[in-house]
């Protein structure tokens, strides 16, 4: 992305602040941080942060430490990256306190409740949602280029899958013969980690790759997806291995192919995200087995894997030109496996695209 494209979204979020009445927004999660700046996509762990982003009505400011200092210049001026040192949430309250005197939003499910209270004196905080995720749910140009991008490795390693899924192989082996086809046809990495899944371990939507055989006759299903320039895909296909796919596995294959036309039919602009989820549903309860379909319809996809829109039962949601969602209906069986096939797609002007 080039400067101006970043410079754009900050305007965006300004344009938010001055309609809830904020004088300064601090940005805590790491992919909205990277949306608004190009600065670190990812925190280096869980419970460490690369740094915050401060917006207000007049300026930007990003807030790191001093590993992070040459990095952060390369995205902004001298001027706009400030460099905290130990103890750090005294120097981030004064830097906060002086750039935003007046009402400063921040992330509800980002800032936690320790830092929460740590920042609180002397700044007036207000707890917000979705500012920056409202702003990264319709894709630009640029944007859908690269999901088409990601996309198109996920299918050029899915044409080489079935020929992995030799008998005796594991789970496991698979899962990382997978991964090095992502990185050896040009991914950063891998969007989440592939889930590989033998028989009755496919009854388990995020099942773990592990020590399960392929065996003659039986049913492998797999989700994976990459990493391409920041933005990810995710797509899942179940394979039968062998001659003999069972009466059951070919009946649940076609209910769950139905059940994904239907929705995908539903998929446009205006269109409730919901009523995508319930086209889906109806298919499963006309053969009596919506029972068996135990989660949402699908998500957007973009700077992360699972983010806005959802597609479920409780989607407030109405699709837009630009949105990225999954269309993954899913029937799952304890006693044997499940099946889930799924496909991204794009909403467009008059309808949707399957990448």
């Amino acid at each position: 992305m080039d400067t101006q494209t970043y410079e754009r979204r900050r305007e965006a979020l300004r344009a938010r602040l001055a309609a809830e009445g904020l004088e300064g927004f601090l940005v805590a999660h790491a992919a909205n941080r990277y949306y608004l700046t190009g600065f670190e996509l990812h925190d280096p762990q869980c419970n460490e942060s690369a740094g915050l982003l401060l917006v207000t009505r007049d300026g930007e400011w990003l807030l790191t430490d001093g590993r992070y200092r040459d990095a952060a210049l390369r995205l902004l001026p001298e001027e706009a990256v400030f460099i905290y040192g130990s103890p750090k949430v005294p120097q981030v309250r004064g830097f906060l306190k002086d750039k935003c005197p007046g009402a400063l939003g921040f992330e509800d499910s980002a800032i936690s409740f320790r830092l929460h209270q740590d920042l609180s004196e002397g700044l007036m905080l207000r707890p917000c949602r979705n500012l920056v995720e409202d702003l990264r749910v319709v894709k630009d140009a640029v944007e859908i280029e690269l999901v088409r991008r990601s996309c198109a490795l996920n299918h050029a390693v899915f044409r080489r899958t079935e020929s992995l899924l030799a008998e005796g192989r594991s789970e496991a082996e698979i899962a990382w013969d997978l991964e090095k086809l992502f990185r050896d046809k040009g991914a950063e990495g891998l969007a989440f980690p592939s889930i590989v899944a033998v028989d009755k371990n496919a009854a388990l939507p995020h099942a773990i790759p592990g020590d399960t055989k392929v065996s003659d006759n039986c049913l492998v299903l797999v989700d994976m997806g990459c990493r391409l320039r920041g933005y990810c895909s995710d797509q899942t296909r179940t394979f039968w291995v062998g001659p003999r796919p069972t009466d059951h596995f070919l009946q649940a294959m076609e209910r769950v192919r139905e059940a994904q036309d239907a929705a995908i039919a539903a998929i446009r602009p205006g269109a409730r995200a919901r009523d995508a989820y319930l086209a889906a549903r109806a298919v499963f309860d006309k053969y009596g087995v919506a029972d068996r379909f135990t989660h949402g319809l699908g998500h957007g996809v973009g700077l992360e894997t699972h983010e806005a829109p959802s597609a479920g039962a409780a989607s407030e949601a109405v699709f837009a030109p630009g949105m990225v969602v999954t269309a993954e209906p899913g029937l799952y069986y304890p006693e044997w496996g499940g099946i889930r096939w799924e496909y991204m797609v794009l909403v467009t002007g008059d309808g949707c695209e399957v990448l």
